[in-house]
């Protein structure tokens, strides 16, 4: 955020505060000097964990609970042939809303859908457009934040401090993803309203520029997913989830912690969860996180380090320790309008039945489409 110049008269002071401001910044030291406020400290929270990994006989049966081998087909299309991407679906008031990004052509803006099923999907429209300028200028693609992430369970969103919450990447290029893209948060007070979200002004609130930015995110920052771990089993209430990218275009999946929502610290040093490490390529990315019985589980895209990109899983005993499903796909391209890519999950159980929302591209385009596990085209419910 520029500083914005003061009248003439006081240009003097105006010019020994910004510099005071920008030293105390740079030091990362917790002053107050002059009215200024206080910088944070940024630095890297060492990882506190187990070590405990999931034996396979469990990620067995977190498999056979998950898996949707039945594709039910295209469910949200973007109006004119737009392309769509990145499904979130949450629960509120009785019905289902699914938050998702829409490309037109010059970048990423957040869009709301709303159903009664689960199946059909009505378009309600725009909830994060482009900002008149900033950081994120001319990208601001959105994911739900602290829904309810048990297994089966409401899929209705938390608030804090009295506000919804999302978490975007934006971007101040024009394209598809052109680096660098940088986290940012938005609230709003009814999740369900077609309405603008109101973007925060600590924005972004992670980003490459950081002093404490690790490796693997030292080119852009991708999607994320907060959750809030009520025990705080690593000192903190929330949870961030993301994957970042490096030189090379190598992604994985890596941590942040927040006690307010604002203020995020990176967590650990490196990424929880990578794959195709022997060759540093691919992509391990847009995690969603649930908890089954007492696993918690990500559901996430691979791509590149084996063929096309497709949806799996891996799982957890403490937030940290990830141990990775490495058998058949939850979902892969098989369909003419998957064939390219059939990857980005969100996954829901409801009256017993296993939705997986996904980003299909092939030839329709690029489009959100939906896989069961029973086959409701057949009937089942």
């Amino acid at each position: 955020m520029q500083e914005s110049a003061p009248d003439t008269c006081n240009f003097d002071l105006f010019r020994k505060e910004t510099l005071m401001r920008k030293l105390l910044l740079a030091s990362g030291m917790l002053l107050v000097v002059a009215g200024l406020p206080a910088a944070q400290p940024r630095e890297v929270i060492p990882a506190k964990t187990d070590g405990k990994v999931v034996p396979p006989e469990v990620l067995q049966q977190i498999y056979k609970e998950v898996k949707t081998p039945y594709k039910y087909g295209i469910v949200v299309r973007g109006e004119d042939k737009k392309f769509v991407d990145c499904p979130n679906v949450f629960r509120h008031g009785g019905k289902w809303y699914m938050m998702y990004v829409c490309l037109n052509k010059v970048g990423y803006e957040t869009h709301l859908a709303q159903s009664e099923d689960l199946v059909n999907w009505k378009p309600l429209g725009k909830i994060l457009p482009f900002p008149k300028d900033g950081w994120d200028k001319w990208q601001a693609d959105g994911s739900i934040a602290l829904c309810d992430y048990r297994w089966g369970g409401s899929y209705e969103l938390e608030k804090h401090d009295g506000k919804y919450w999302m978490s975007y990447i934006g971007g101040a290029l024009q394209g598809y993803e052109p680096d660098p893209l940088a986290i940012g948060m938005a609230w709003i007070t009814d999740p369900a309203a077609a309405q603008e979200w109101t973007r925060i002004p600590e924005n972004p609130v992670l980003s490459r520029a950081q002093p404490d930015v690790r490796e693997f995110e030292k080119t852009t920052l991708y999607k994320s997913q907060i959750i809030h771990d009520k025990a705080e089993s690593l000192g903190f209430p929330f949870v961030m989830y993301y994957n970042g990218k490096q030189k090379g275009g190598y992604e994985r999946i890596g941590m942040a912690v927040s006690k307010d929502m604002v203020y995020w610290q990176r967590y650990g040093a490196g990424p929880v969860v990578a794959n195709g490490e022997d060759k540093s390529e691919g992509i391990t990315g847009d995690p969603q996180i649930v908890k089954i019985d007492n696993v918690w589980v990500m559901f996430y895209f691979g791509a590149f380090w084996k063929p096309k990109a497709f949806d799996t899983f891996a799982c957890s005993y403490d937030l940290v320790t990830w141990t990775k499903w490495e058998g058949p796909h939850l979902v892969e391209p098989s369909e003419p309008w998957d064939k390219t890519y059939a990857h980005k999950p969100w996954v829901v159980k409801h009256n017993g039945v296993v939705y997986h929302y996904y980003c299909a591209v092939g030839s329709e385009g690029r489009v959100i489409a939906l896989a069961t596990s029973k086959d409701l085209k057949a009937g089942g419910k």
